[in-house]
């Protein structure tokens, strides 16, 4: 296993898949940072020299934010919305959808567990 930015990267994966594994890294973003690297992304990461791995490297920790860092300013970013008290911010504090999606039928990822409300009994005669 290689570690780049704190992340255990898989050796058996080709560079732009393994690279993914860091939060913040998607495909495209990975192939960036390789061809800025001038690494083939086809090169599977067991392959890499240790030059290969410190021009990636210094290519992440100078041109993007990942990891703890992303991740903090996330948070910060949706504790602001819950702070001025917008829309998104009030969806964000009730754990509801926040990007106007249904609520009636689904969105169970974002309510949780179904909560199931009884029926009142019937008065008897």
């Amino acid at each position: 296993m290689a570690r780049i930015v704190g992340v255990d990267i898989p050796n058996n994966k080709r560079g732009e898949v393994a690279l993914t594994y860091i939060y913040g890294i998607g495909r495209s973003r990975a192939i960036t940072i390789l061809k800025e690297a001038e690494v083939d992304p086809d090169l599977k990461v067991q392959e890499w020299n240790d030059d290969q791995f410190g021009a990636i490297r210094n290519v992440i920790n100078s041109q993007f934010k990942v990891e703890g860092e992303l991740r903090s300013e996330v948070q910060l970013n949706i504790k602001r919305l819950m702070d001025i008290g917008c829309y998104r911010g009030i969806r964000h504090r009730i754990g509801l959808p926040v990007r106007g999606q249904s609520t009636k039928n689904n969105a169970r990822t974002r309510k949780g567990k179904r909560k199931t409300v009884a029926n009142k009994k019937m008065a008897t005669k």
